[in-house]
């Protein structure tokens, strides 16, 4: 159903930043994953975001504001965590979230207590002396927690029931800069995690997001974007080789487009990151083939006196250059544009044409026969 913007798990009765509400049972809706874990199937979740992040969170938390991913956070707006409880801890104490069978991701530190140091930097966050992984670990004997691609990789998954992979202290590094970070890769961690579900004879349901693909463009850094959706191509090739188009639905979607353009009159074959070889015929200055409507690359666009810079010895191809933008921004924007849904496997002829995006949901419901509503198993053809 629609919600409220900035909210999670709770329907349009719960306003932003509304801590009495969202506890209200009546306000609370169920996620995929409830009705999946209700005909006993595996659950799992796999981001390079933080696991609280919006994306993941939405299969698990019920909460007035999707920033509240820990106790810290949720002190700013002087919020009591023990009337409300923050996502991590959701995550961690509360249906569904405590039964997902893999959890990986980012922002291990908004799990630890800020008394425990982080394996990589700094202290932990948490003001409330909870130690989510030392909770997760207790309730979970058998299960394994990671913290990097070569523990991640060094698993036994035919013998590993559970894994939380908290990668990062914070979001996973992107691609392009994780060199040193001894992150696995989106595509690793979709192997594993589907290695680890498909044992369950009921089935199971994974979400996998590519989420630094949004985070480079808001930060209009059209390369790294680039690369974020090209690692989530990886994984989608991944999971389309682990399993089988007759059992499996596989559906592939963005929540929102963003402002990035192609334009111009580039020949074949010139690089994407490119200038477009024509020139403007008002300034007689070249352009890149990519560009923002709005954001950080503004001080690219336009110099302090208005005028274009000439980027003919400019390396548009540097990881950390920013793409002309023409309205300035602190952080670029989302766009409005329709976004595409592709599937593939059982029901899959459902996902044609242009639909609300709660439609999503119920189709994938209807298609794995879970949930309260009309399933494939019990239609009447």
């Amino acid at each position: 159903m629609k919600t409220n913007i900035d909210t999670i798990g709770v329907d349009a009765n719960v306003l932003f930043k509304d801590c009495a509400a969202e506890n209200v049972p009546e306000n609370r809706v169920d996620s995929i994953m409830v009705w999946a874990q209700a005909a006993n199937k595996a659950t799992g979740i796999v981001t390079t975001t933080r696991v609280t992040h919006a994306t993941p969170a939405g299969t698990f938390a019920h909460t007035s504001n999707r920033d509240w991913e820990d106790d810290y956070a949720m002190s700013f707006d002087g919020v009591d965590p023990v009337v409300c409880s923050d996502i991590a801890e959701q995550l961690v104490e509360s249906t569904p979230g405590k039964n997902f069978k893999v959890i990986m991701g980012g922002a291990r530190t908004y799990f630890l207590p800020n008394t425990v140091n982080d394996v990589e930097t700094g202290r932990g966050r948490r003001r409330d002396g909870k130690n989510l992984v030392d909770q997760w670990q207790a309730a979970n004997p058998t299960g394994s927690y990671v913290t990097s691609v070569q523990q991640l990789l060094a698993l036994n998954l035919t013998r590993t029931e559970k894994i939380l992979g908290l990668f990062s202290p914070s979001h996973m590094e992107y691609y392009l800069e994780s060199a040193t970070a001894n992150n696995p890769t989106l595509e690793q961690m979709t192997r594993s995690a589907i290695a680890v579900l498909q044992k369950d004879p009921n089935g199971f349901v994974l979400l996998v997001e590519g989420g630094r693909i949004d985070q480079a463009h808001h930060d209009g850094r059209a390369k790294l974007a680039l690369e974020e959706a090209f690692q989530f191509d990886l994984a989608v090739s991944a999971a389309l080789e682990m399993t089988q188009r007759e059992d499996t639905l596989i559906i592939v979607t963005a929540d929102h487009a963003h402002t990035m353009s192609i334009n111009g009159y580039p020949t074949r074959g010139n690089p994407l990151l490119g200038l477009a070889k024509d020139l403007s015929d008002v300034d007689g200055k070249p352009y890149t083939t990519l560009s923002y409507a709005n954001g950080l690359g503004y001080s690219t666009a336009f110099s302090a006196n208005g005028v274009r810079p000439d980027l003919t010895d400019v390396d548009t191809t540097a990881d950390s250059f920013r793409q002309p933008a023409t309205v300035p921004l602190g952080s670029e924007t989302h766009g409005g544009d329709d976004v595409g849904i592709f599937a593939i496997g059982p029901q899959a002829h459902m996902f044609q044409g242009v639909y609300e995006q709660n439609y999503i949901a119920h189709t994938m419901a209807y298609a794995a026969c879970i949930g309260p509503g009309l399933t494939f198993c019990n239609a009447n053809f």
